[in-house]
């Protein structure tokens, strides 16, 4: 039987079929080498219209920085307006781009994009950097009682214009915040001075809004206590115009200023290089630890201690109302004071000796931390014992702060003013030992002895060794500065 298909012709295809096959795989072929033209000569336009942009910007350059910056001649454009490859054109753009930036720079504009590190490396050959030489962030707490001559020596710091100092702040909460001496409520009283110093060293100042009477408005207030005794509350920008008819109760002394802007104030803190803070309402070092170990302040104390009969002297003028039992019995010549005011006068000197004492043994959280300064040494070699505070404190101190010292420790007498900072130190550290009593010495040497012979304060046992200008009430200690 015959078959359809020769044997030998296999499965071949007819001729007309091999042929169209033939032509559409030699179409598609064509198809294919016309779309790499296209899309060629679209890359080849792209590239000529981002050369011209370029180009006309280059133009817009002023002659002169051209020239300093002449283009590379690896950069030259062949005649047809095109590179020679695409990896060219990567480097050159490159290239331009580095170019364009220092006429940019060269022209006052700051680029857009980040430096290269190569550029950096080549700006530090022209100019190397500078070294850092800013010392870390302080906190200062000067840690005294009243009549210590704390005042005097707050403006050590006061007076040096990277300092933010405050001066007695926990006046507004002693005022707002009642608590019974003694006990739990001496401890409790303590806890809330230490968080609203906390909030201070850190620049919060709103947290004395909730304390200061009657209440700020809009964190405007007059009524800052002694705000004249903190430059950094007086001078711009946190002093702002005055407003008329606006009564300022505690105002800046050497300028008018407006209400005190806490939020001015705040900020100023902030750009202040260090913070330094007078305290005389804080008894217990010890509740001070929580800030000692906390990772956003450098605390340092200065605990600063007087002489307690020259303090009870000066006490019972600056505050005479509260002493009125005391003149009484002065006066009246009775054989003893009243128990409870002899109580009192005892508890405060042993809280400053147990603090003094704490911060003498070097705990772990204050080794390094801690300073104790008696004021007679303060009052006899001023300058020299700033330089041992701000040594202590790991700040610089300032030939402003010298000034300072110079002209307000040598005054011919002592301004008549109870919170006076001018002081002929050399005289008038020991005036209080020709006008008290001798029975007075004696009730405090009685209640304050322990203190005493810890400071090196000498006990008299007569009126003569009293009022004795020969002989001195002091031992020499040196600088209580533990390091």
């Amino acid at each position: 039987m015959a078959t359809l298909f020769p044997m030998d012709k296999g499965l071949a295809l007819p001729q007309d079929r091999r042929d169209f096959l033939h032509s559409l795989r030699m179409r598609s072929k064509y198809a294919l080498f016309l779309a790499f033209v296209v899309i060629v000569f679209v890359f080849i336009e792209k590239e000529n219209k981002i050369i011209s942009r370029v180009s006309d910007k280059l133009k817009q350059i002023p002659q002169s920085l051209a020239d300093t910056n002449s283009t590379d001649p690896a950069l030259v454009l062949a005649e047809n307006a095109s590179l020679l490859s695409l990896s060219e054109l990567d480097s050159a753009f490159s290239q331009l781009q580095s170019r364009l930036r220092n006429l940019s720079l060269q022209l006052g504009v700051q680029p857009a994009t980040q430096v290269s590190e190569v550029e950096l490396r080549e700006q530090e050959e022209v100019e190397p950097p500078r070294p850092a030489v800013a010392t870390p962030r302080r906190h200062v707490l000067l840690m005294a009682t009243t009549r210590t001559g704390s005042s005097f020596v707050g403006e050590f710091f006061n007076q040096q214009g990277n300092i933010f100092y405050l001066f007695e702040p926990l006046w507004h909460i002693e005022r707002t915040v009642s608590f019974e001496p003694g006990g739990a409520n001496a401890a409790g009283s303590a806890l809330v001075y230490r968080d609203v110093l906390k909030q201070l060293f850190l620049c919060d100042l709103y947290v004395l809004e909730h304390f200061i009477t009657p209440l700020p408005e809009d964190h405007l207030t007059q009524f800052m206590f002694r705000r004249s005794s903190s430059r950094s509350l007086c001078e711009d920008p946190v002093c702002t115009p005055l407003v008329k008819k606006v009564f300022e109760k505690y105002h800046c002394k050497n300028r008018r200023c407006g209400p005190l802007n806490v939020t001015l104030a705040a900020e100023a803190c902030r750009r202040k290089d260090h913070m330094a803070l007078k305290a005389v309402r804080i008894r217990q070092l010890e509740f001070l630890q929580p800030l000692a170990e906390d990772p956003r302040l450098d605390l340092r104390i200065i605990q600063l201690v007087r002489d307690p009969r020259a303090v009870l002297a000066s006490r019972m003028v600056a505050f005479a109302g509260k002493y009125e039992s005391w003149k009484k019995w002065l006066a009246e010549g009775q054989d003893r004071l009243r128990e409870e005011e002899v109580q009192r006068l005892r508890g405060n000197c042993e809280s400053i000796r147990l603090s003094a004492e704490l911060g003498l043994r070097q705990p772990p959280w204050l080794r390094g931390r801690y300073m104790l300064v008696r004021y007679e040494d303060v009052a006899r070699r001023p300058l020299q014992k700033a330089r041992d505070m701000y040594r202590f404190a790991g700040i610089p101190l300032t030939a402003q702060v010298e000034d300072w010292i110079q002209k307000n420790t040598q005054a011919p007498r002592d301004s008549s003013g109870i919170y006076s900072t001018q002081k002929n130190s050399s005289e008038q550290f020991e005036k209080w030992r020709f006008s008290m009593p001798f029975k007075l010495a004696q009730v405090v040497q009685a209640a304050c002895g322990p203190a005493m012979r810890l400071f090196g304060y000498k006990l008299v046992r007569d009126a003569a060794a009293l009022t004795n200008r020969s002989v001195s009430l002091l031992e020499e200690r040196g600088t209580f500065w533990v390091t």
